[in-house]
């Protein structure tokens, strides 16, 4: 299943790519939950329906035109193979008018045969969109330093456009 959102940064670009460049290397894209489970993990989800998973961060590549930093997260401890594993892409890119975009482009394969597909078509897939929603937003709030949204992914969109098998 592919997932992903995306959000305009009233930002430049050379300015979000500094600031995702130290969030990356300073491991501040999983800080806040670090300080409350131990260095690269954080939880992911959304009200009542969230997992403990470990964060991998590869170091970001640059060019004049785009920045990005891949991600993984990989549910830990009993039962982590419940869940998918997600791989994503989170990528910075001008916008043309000063501003800049910031996307995360990702994918994962729901556990457990046919019966993680089925649930993932009823509900996992909305869990996966808010999860990603809330993130990005998350990420924008720390390379602008605005405010994250109030309820960013704290509650089940009506429908998952994000999402595509």
């Amino acid at each position: 299943m592919f997932v992903g959102d995306g959000v305009r940064l009233d930002v430049g670009f050379a300015v979000a790519r500094e600031r995702l460049t130290r969030l990356g290397e300073s491991g501040a894209l999983s800080e806040t939950s670090e300080d409350a489970y131990g260095p690269g993990l954080t939880r992911v989800g959304v009200a009542g329906f969230s997992k403990l998973v470990r964060v991998q961060v590869r170091e970001l590549t640059c060019t004049d035109r785009s920045a990005g930093l891949a991600l993984r997260w990989e549910a830990t401890g009993p039962g982590g193979g419940l869940f998918p594993v997600l791989d994503a892409d989170l990528r910075l890119a001008p916008d043309g008018d000063g501003n800049t975009m910031l996307t995360l482009a990702g994918s994962y394969r729901p556990p457990l045969g046919p019966l993680g597909e089925a649930l993932d078509r009823t509900i996992l897939s909305r869990v996966a969109a808010a999860t990603i929603r809330s993130f990005v937003a998350r990420v924008a709030a720390q390379i602008t330093g605005h405010p994250v949204p109030n309820g960013a992914g704290s509650a089940l969109p009506p429908s998952p456009p994000e999402v595509n098998a």
